[in-house]
């Protein structure tokens, strides 16, 4: 069945195995998910539940929200999200989940909101190459041709200059490396949408459902205290 949680992408590190091999980890803060609603197919259509994620002071939230929030007594949220399709006979309402819904080696969609890069040439927006740079030439970083001329008119799915990024975008089959519930972070391999302190929600693979992965032996550090090394006496037999 499906599941999920929400978090905040910390930033980037590495990890190393037993082995000596380097693991490319984003690390991703996981405070407790309330279950603030759940929806069952003989009221709403289908079966869903929805996550509240992150508290937010009572003054900045809305009356609407509040009431909300109240049914599954717990405070105010500031970010919502709902998983459809799953067993709602597992959750009730104000249920708080965490992170140990998932474990080392499964298989996960990450999903965020790309990096916003403002208003964009083809070239950065599209990968396009540019034309010479050389003396004589009149194209240099132009978007290209605007059509031919049987239809007059620019077709449509050119690829213009305009805004680029603030995209909803989904990383998917990504492993989950380590869960580490005291500190209630997440280490995710490779990469995932969004600057840092963005909001990710990490859910079931759609591809490989229920894929676990053998679990990497990472490196342990441990802080050993050096033990002082008595110094050896010696005497000098030649000033005796």
């Amino acid at each position: 069945m499906k599941k999920g949680i929400l978090g905040r992408k910390v930033g980037m590190t590495q990890v190393f195995t037993e082995s000596g091999n380097l693991i490319p980890v984003t690390a991703i803060s996981v405070e407790p998910n309330v279950v603030t609603q759940i929806k069952t197919t003989d009221n709403d259509g289908y079966d869903a539940i929805q996550l509240g994620f992150e508290d937010k002071r009572e003054k900045l939230a809305t009356k609407a929200s509040i009431g909300h929030t109240n049914k599954a007594k717990t405070a105010p949220k500031r970010f919502f999200r709902e998983i459809a399709g799953v067993d709602v006979n597992n959750y009730t309402l104000g249920q708080e989940l965490s992170i140990d819904i998932f474990e080392e080696g499964e298989v996960v969609d990450v999903t965020g909101t790309s990096k916003g890069k403002g208003f964009q040439g083809s070239i950065k927006r599209h990968n396009q190459s540019r034309g010479p740079m050389s003396h004589g030439s009149h194209y240099h970083r132009g978007p290209g041709s605007m059509g031919t001329m049987l239809p007059k008119r620019v077709l449509k799915g050119k690829k213009l200059p305009g805004h680029m990024g603030t995209l909803t975008v989904t990383v998917q089959n990504l492993e989950v490396v380590s869960v580490d519930k005291e500190n209630n972070v997440i280490l995710v391999k490779g990469n995932v949408p969004g600057p840092k302190k963005s909001m990710v929600f990490i859910k079931s693979s759609v591809k490989t459902p229920g894929k676990v992965n053998e679990k990497p032996e990472l490196v342990s550090y441990k802080i050993v205290e050096e033990t002082p090394v008595a110094e050896e006496k010696t005497t000098d037999e030649s000033q005796e």
